[in-house]
């Protein structure tokens, strides 16, 4: 085994921030698919091609008002019922960023897919019915924003045009979300007054709300800060595959060996000492490769190809580490998890269970508690999780997981559930923060 001092790497001089992702939610009608529609229409993010699809379709109202929420809605059934089903996921762009939105249903039977357009965002937006205020699906968005570790959440206030521009229904609905806000782990909120339909405090600033001092809803999303979203202390590399180009024309191929992957946490230098887990082996990173060619340094969330130093076993599933804030690994595990199946989750089921490039057998061993929506208090021990319970569970693995706390790392802290007879995808989960590996004496890391 080689056993060479590891040393971790400094802080990279400069970290593309240029593409934030973010997610719409809230309760049925309140507007979030016209809300990006509006977005869209005004930032001038669509085609010609799509403008006149708008105009010539049977979709404009009585007013010769295109309908917006078309834009995202593409599904026949979601047009039919005026009401989002699926996920639509959107892309645009401004001179000072890029975007990709995902729009999500706010029906309570679709809160598995709200969890789903939000696993990957930096900031959501909670979207509140002016007449309606807080309802209990504002609150389940905003507790399923905080156990997804959301960074950035906006509260829309939309519809303000139909409670006559009131300051003071404004000021009572932000007074609503701050009585539950401090309970649920969300440290950066913007209330913001609009009308989607009208697209006043959208892209532009509404006459409309002279008590209002704050940005529009895309100025603050051009301006909030994400560049310190991604964990760049720890280095992670999920391995997804071994690269053997094996071609003997050329002589730099034909020897070629690389560990592909997604970087999921920190930065990686030529020259750096890494971890090999589960195997305990350290070795040099000789050589990093991306699509455009060599690299001196990569980080999180770049695509790479390592070459190492010495010629040792890794492969899918494996994962390289560096020394500096090591991971934990535990067959016992315990989690936060959106249950997302008809069938309810109940004690001694096994599952698979996929953990970025590694899946291994594992069986629940109790439900500690479940999170009741309308209270956000947890319930001890319940006997199941229904379809869109959200709840804190106890897993064991036939394998250790080697893992962080989803807390500490979004990507390495994930897993989901899969049903072996059937492939499906029945729950999303949150791993809590494990125990860290230990270095032994002799050099060695214990598992």
């Amino acid at each position: 085994m080689f056993t060479e001092e590891l040393m971790p790497p400094t802080a990279p001089v400069n970290v593309p921030v240029d593409i934030l992702r973010f997610n719409t939610c809230g309760s049925v009608d309140d507007g979030k698919s016209t809300l990006i529609g509006r977005l869209l229409y005004d930032s001038k993010s669509l085609m010609e091609d799509q403008l006149e699809a708008l105009e010539r379709s049977a979709d404009i109202t009585g007013g010769g008002q295109i309908n917006l929420a078309n834009l995202t809605d593409g599904l026949r059934a979601e047009r039919e019922q005026g009401i989002t089903i699926d996920v639509a996921y959107r892309y645009f762009a401004t001179p000072r960023r890029k975007f990709i939105i995902a729009d999500t249903p706010g029906h309570v039977q679709y809160t598995r897919n709200m969890v789903t357009g939000a696993s990957t965002a930096n900031l959501s937006i909670v979207l509140v019915d002016a007449r309606a205020g807080v309802i209990e699906q504002s609150r389940r968005h905003t507790a399923i924003a905080s156990l997804l570790r959301i960074p950035h959440l906006v509260v829309a206030v939309n519809k303000m045009d139909l409670v006559g521009w009131s300051e003071q229904r404004f000021l009572e609905i932000r007074a609503q979300f701050e009585e539950f806000l401090p309970r649920l782990d969300i440290k950066d909120v913007k209330f913001v007054p609009l009308s989607a339909l009208h697209g006043d405090n959208v892209v532009d600033p509404s006459p409309h709300t002279p008590w209002y001092s704050g940005p529009t809803l895309l100025g603050h999303l051009e301006s909030v800060h994400i560049a310190s979203d991604w964990n760049l202390q720890g280095f992670r590399l999920p391995v997804q595959w071994v690269n053997r180009p094996n071609n003997p024309t050329d002589p730099k191929l034909h020897d070629f060996r690389g560990f592909s992957g997604q970087i999921a946490g920190g930065i990686v230098r030529t020259g750096q000492k890494v971890l090999v887990l589960p195997a305990g082996v350290v070795t040099t990173v000789r050589e990093i490769w991306t699509y455009d060619g060599a690299v001196e340094e990569a980080f999180c969330p770049q695509s790479v190809t390592l070459l190492l130093e010495h010629d040792i076993d890794v492969s899918r599933g494996s994962m390289l580490v560096g020394a500096d804030h090591l991971p934990g690994s535990s067959c016992e595990l315990q989690a936060e998890m959106c249950w997302m199946h008809p069938r309810p989750l109940q004690r001694g089921r096994k599952y698979l269970l996929k953990h970025t490039t590694h899946t291994v057998q594992a069986v629940v061993t109790g439900i500690a508690h479940k999170l009741n929506m309308g209270t956000l208090e947890a319930e001890p021990e319940p006997a199941e999780l229904g379809v869109n319970d959200i709840g804190q569970i106890r897993l064991r693995t036939a394998k250790p997981l080697v893992f962080d706390g989803y807390a500490v790392n979004r990507l390495t802290g994930s897993f989901i559930l899969i049903e072996p007879g059937t492939n499906a995808t029945v729950a999303a989960g949150m791993l809590l923060p494990p125990r860290e590996l230990v270095r032994s004496e002799n050099g060695d890391y214990a598992i």
